[in-house]
C-alpha cells in the first residue's frame, strides 16, 4: 500500500521518538509543516484589459474576480481553498474581513481608483476541488504594458510563482514587452503557459495563435500554449453542455494545470520530504550500525572510535565561521552584491545617456509626457531585468554552498523565495518644475529690447556721415538685432527646460538606483541567513549523530558477554524497523 508524503513523516516520527533527538524531530516536523501548508502559487499576468479575470473565474467556475467591459482590475487578487466564500482585505500587516458582495468596490478601478486603499492584495478563499489540491491563482492587475512602471510589480512577484500564465487575446500577435516578460518568466519560473483568450470574438484567431508560437520559437522560449474562450465555458458551466465546454478550451488548460503544474510540484515536494525522512532515519541508523559492528567486535571497538571521532571532528567543522561553505557563501554574497549593483547602474547609466541625448534635440515640454513614459517604462524594464538575473545567480550560488554537503545539493537547498517587493512603487514621479513661459509678450518685449539696442548704435554710426538717427540702415539693423535677441532668448529657455529636464531625469534615476539596489540587497541579506541557518543546523545535526555513535561505541567495549548478546538482537531488531520505515518512505 502507498503511504502519503505526511504518513511518511508520521511513521518516522514515530520510529525515531525513542532515540531522544529533539534536533531531528523539528526537522521532520518541519517537513510535514511544509507539506502541510504547501501551496502551488500560479501567476496569471498579461496586458491591460486581456480576460485574465474571466480566465480565473472560468478555471474555478465561480466569479470570484469581478469583470467589467470598461473597468479594470485595481488590485491583485489571491485566490485561495476555503471551507466557506470569505473575501479578507491585506494591508501590511493589517487583515480585514469583509462581505464578499463588498468585492468589487475594492478590487476594480471604477471602487478603489490607483489603489487608494493602500491594499497589498485581496484574498478570496472559496471551495472548489481544484483550489483543494493547494493550487493558489493570482490575478494581477492590467498594467497598461508589462514593462510600465506597474509591470515591475509583476516581476518582482515572478521568483514566488510556481508557474505563470501569461494571457493575451486574440486581437493582435503578441508585443514585444511580452515577448521580453516571456523571457524572464522563463527563467526564474518551473512552469510557464501561454494562453490566448477571446477566440470567440476573433475570427482569425488561429493565424494569430499560430503566428505567437512562432514567434515564442524564435525567440528560443520553451512554452505550452492554449486557446480558449472564456464566454463558451461560463456558458458551458451554466448549462452542463460538455460539447460547448470542449469547444472552449479549457479541458486541455485544466489538465495541464493538474498533471504539470500540481503534479510537478508534488512530486518536487515528495522528492524533499524523501530526502528529509531518509536523512533523519540514516543519521540513527548510521549510529546504531556503528554500536553494532563495536558489540560483534570489541577488538576492533579502537579503530571505530577514532574513525567516528575524526569524522565528528570534520562535523564540527563545518559550523565553523572558517568552513569552507562559510567562505563560499560569504565571499559569493560580496561578489553577487557587487555584480548586481554595477549591473543596475550600468543600465541605468545606458537610460541617463539615451534620455539626454533625446533631451538634447529640442525643446523638452514638446516631448516631456512621451519622454517621461519611456523613461518610467526603460527604468522599470531594467530594474525587472536586474531583479531576474540577481535571482538567478543567488539560486546559482544556492547550489554551490549545498555541495559542500551533498552531491543531492538540490534535496538540500531550503525554500528559497527570493522574490522581492516592487522597488518602483517608492520611487517618486519624474516631473519637471513650471517651465519660463515665452508667449507673445514676452517675444516682443526681447525684440524691442534687442532692436532699440541697434537702431540706437547704428543710428549713431550712421550720423557721422551725416544721416539721421533713424535712417534705413538703423531700422534694418534695428529688425536684424530684435530678431537676433528674440532667437537667442529661445535658445537660453529652450537650453535652460533642457537643463532642468536633464536634472530631473538623474534625480529620478538616483532614486530608482536607490530603491532597487536596497531591494536586491535586502534579498540576498535574507538568502544568506537562510541558507546559513539551515546548514548550520544540518552541520549540528551531524555532529550530534556522531557524538552519540562514539559513546555508544565506548559503552559496548565495557560491556559483558551477555549483555553484548542482548543488545545485539535489539539493534538488529531496531534496524530492521528503522529500514523499512525508510523503505516505505
Amino acid at each position: 500500500m502507498t503511504t502519503t508524503p505526511i504518513e511518511s513523516v508520521d511513521r518516522a516520527l514515530a520510529a525515531i521518538a525513542r532515540y531522544d533527538r529533539p534536533d531531528l524531530e523539528a526537522r521532520l516536523r518541519q517537513a510535514r509543516a511544509r507539506l502541510a501548508d504547501d501551496h502551488v502559487r500560479l501567476l496569471v499576468v498579461g496586458e491591460f484589459k486581456q480576460g485574465k479575470s474571466m480566465l480565473v473565474n472560468g478555471l474555478l467556475g465561480a466569479p470570484v474576480c469581478p469583470v467589467f467591459d470598461d473597468i479594470a482590475t485595481a488590485v491583485p487578487t489571491v485566490v485561495r481553498y476555503a471551507e466557506q466564500p470569505v473575501v479578507t482585505l491585506v494591508r501590511e500587516e493589517a487583515r480585514i474581513e469583509v462581505p464578499i458582495d463588498q468585492l468589487p468596490s475594492y478590487a476594480s478601478e471604477a471602487g478603489n481608483p490607483g489603489n487608494r486603499e493602500r491594499l497589498d492584495h485581496i484574498e478570496v478563499g472559496i471551495p472548489r476541488p481544484i483550489l483543494s489540491e493547494g493550487l493558489m491563482l493570482v490575478d494581477t492587475p492590467g498594467v497598461g504594458g508589462l514593462s510600465s512602471a506597474h509591470g515591475a510589480a509583476t516581476m518582482s512577484a515572478l521568483p514566488t510563482a510556481d508557474a505563470v500564465l501569461l494571457v493575451s487575446d486574440a486581437s493582435q500577435e503578441y508585443t514585444a514587452p511580452e515577448l521580453e516578460f516571456l523571457r524572464n518568466a522563463v527563467a526564474v519560473c518551473p512552469n510557464v503557459a501561454c494562453v490566448i483568450t477571446k477566440t470567440d470574438l476573433y475570427p482569425e484567431w488561429r493565424f494569430v495563435a499560430k503566428r505567437n508560437q512562432e514567434h515564442v520559437a524564435d525567440a528560443g522560449i520553451k512554452a505550452s500554449f492554449f486557446m480558449v474562450s472564456s464566454t463558451l465555458r461560463w456558458h458551458a458551466l451554466q448549462t452542463g453542455d460538455q460539447e460547448v465546454n470542449k469547444e472552449s478550451g479549457y479541458p486541455p488548460l485544466v489538465t495541464y494545470l493538474r498533471k504539470h503544474v500540481l503534479g510537478e510540484a508534488e512530486s518536487l515536494s515528495q522528492r524533499s520530504t524523501r530526502h528529509d525522512v531518509h536523512a533523519v532515519l540514516d543519521q540513527i541508523i548510521a549510529s546504531l550500525r556503528a554500536e553494532q559492528a563495536a558489540q560483534e567486535d570489541p577488538a576492533s571497538a579502537a579503530a571505530l572510535i577514532a574513525d567516528l571521532q575524526r569524522a565528528e571532528e570534520r562535523a564540527a567543522g563545518l559550523k565553523e565561521r572558517s568552513a569552507r561553505w562559510q567562505q563560499t557563501l560569504s565571499d559569493g554574497v560580496a561578489d553577487l552584491n557587487a555584480d548586481v549593483d554595477y549591473d543596475l547602474r550600468d543600465r541605468m547609466r545606458e537610460i541617463v545617456r539615451e534620455a539626454e541625448d533625446a533631451l538634447q534635440a529640442g525643446d523638452p515640454t514638446k516631448i516631456w509626457d512621451q519622454f517621461s513614459s519611456w523613461v518610467q517604462d526603460a527604468a522599470s524594464a531594467a530594474v525587472s531585468a536586474n531583479s531576474v538575473w540577481a535571482t538567478q545567480r543567488a539560486r546559482w550560488l544556492a547550489r554551490r554552498v549545498a555541495e559542500h554537503f551533498d552531491s543531492e545539493r538540490e534535496q538540500m537547498l531550503p525554500s528559497l523565495r527570493t522574490g522581492t517587493a516592487d522597488p518602483m512603487r517608492s520611487v517618486r514621479e519624474l516631473t519637471v518644475k513650471e517651465e519660463e513661459k515665452f508667449g507673445v509678450g514676452g517675444r516682443l518685449l526681447s525684440g524691442l529690447r534687442g532692436g532699440y539696442s541697434g537702431l540706437l548704435m547704428f543710428g549713431l554710426l550712421s550720423s557721422v556721415i551725416g544721416l539721421s538717427l533713424l535712417n534705413p540702415i538703423s531700422i534694418g539693423a534695428g529688425l536684424l538685432l530684435g530678431g537676433k535677441t528674440i532667437g537667442d532668448e529661445r535658445k537660453r529657455i529652450v537650453q535652460r527646460r533642457q537643463n532642468d529636464a536633464k536634472t530631473a531625469l538623474r534625480k529620478y534615476i538616483d532614486d530608482v538606483t536607490f530603491h532597487a539596489g536596497k531591494e536586491s540587497r535586502d534579498m540576498l541579506r535574507g538568502m544568506q541567513r537562510d541558507l546559513r541557518d539551515h546548514f548550520t543546523t544540518l552541520a549540528e545535526q551531524l555532529k550530534r549523530s556522531l557524538q552519540e555513535s562514539i559513546q555508544a561505541a565506548q559503552k559496548s567495549v565495557k560491556a559483558s558477554s551477555a549483555d553484548r548478546s542482548a543488545r545485539l538482537s535489539e539493534l538488529v531488531a531496531e534496524i530492521a524497523a528503522l529500514e523499512k520505515v525508510r523503505e516505505a518512505a
